[in-house]
């Protein structure tokens, strides 16, 4: 029997409808990725340097109001296919009205702007790009997700190079390290840019039925679901390969941690692969919300290699 009042639990239910709505696995890679590129700046400051958490605090909440705006926008232009490809969605079920979503979203793109202007130059460059692509993303007349190139380039750009470039350039500012991005933070980027191109890829194949009523191009349409999830399991194992090769001249790096944490990844990837049936679709969303794990643990693993890295100098 449930004693809440009927207050407590309409807040609670908007609460939770505001957590779908946020869209929860971006909202965990977003913080991820702030605090693992902190993590790794921090890293390269010597030890009597103070950590600037004021600094860390206004990214956060910058760059998790601007998740908030582009999966709000997203899922604005998006009701009719969500009510076919993703229909708990509270835009889609009817939990939040389209002008509540407006206000949600324009809140939380309008809040990200004034904390990035806040927190300097780089941050502001980082979440207004972020902004004005994940708008171009979405939004008519542009709307590139009709666009699979467009629509997969948008996502990489984003996720890959502007967020991790972006964030530690501003880490830089505010901790007073020199100039220029060390090879760490290259080799994290690349790995980033080419796992969000497979997370890109992956999103589109549990959702063709809906994409396909509503003309929306993607490359699981054009290709076919089989294809392109072995193209998604190329580009993510050459990730891993990547790092596991250049781990011997990244200097500030553990190269012992960085070679077995990213080859037990590796593995976990094709163990898990063997379970997923392209013939079913919750079988295939449950493979990308893996591959959104694997995404999150690199915030984890890569900076926990700088951190050992450093403790051997």
């Amino acid at each position: 029997m449930d004693d809440r009042s009927p207050k407590s639990a309409s807040i609670a239910s908007t609460l939770y409808a505001f957590w779908k709505f946020s869209r929860p696995h971006t909202i965990i890679g977003t913080t991820l990725s702030v605090a693992g590129i902190f993590a790794i700046a921090r890293s390269l400051v010597g030890e009597t340097s103070g950590a600037p958490w004021g600094a860390a605090a206004i990214a956060l909440f910058a760059c998790l109001c601007g998740n908030v705006y582009i999966v709000g926008l997203n899922q604005l232009e998006d009701v009719d296919i969500d009510r076919v490809n993703k229909p708990h969605l509270p835009l889609a079920s009817g939990e939040f009205s389209r002008p509540q979503g407006w206000a949600i979203a324009g809140t939380c793109g309008v809040l990200a702007l004034l904390l990035a202007a806040w927190g300097g130059p780089w941050l502001l460059a980082t979440v207004g790009l972020s902004l004005m692509i994940g708008t171009a993303y979405s939004m008519p007349p542009i709307r590139l997700k009709r666009f699979p190139v467009w629509a997969s380039l948008c996502i990489f750009t984003v996720r890959g190079a502007i967020v991790n470039l972006g964030l530690f350039l501003y880490f830089r500012r505010a901790l007073s390290l020199p100039s220029g991005i060390p090879a760490e933070v290259w080799a994290l980027t690349l790995f980033i840019l080419g796992f969000t191109g497979a997370i890109a890829l992956c999103k589109d194949i549990p959702d063709l039925e809906g994409d396909r009523r509503y003309h929306i191009r993607t490359f699981a349409l054009s290709l076919g679901k089989r294809p392109v999830f072995y193209i998604v399991l190329g580009l993510i194992s050459a990730c891993y390969l990547g790092v596991m090769v250049v781990a011997p001249i990244l200097t500030h790096t553990s190269t012992g941690w960085l070679i077995l944490s990213h080859g037990l990844a590796l593995a976990a990837l094709w163990w898990q692969q063997q379970r997923v049936n392209l013939n079913d679709r919750r079988a295939i969303a449950r493979f990308y919300q893996f591959i959104w794990k694997l995404f999150f643990l690199e915030y984890l693993m890569f900076p926990v290699a700088c951190w050992l890295g450093r403790q051997s100098l």
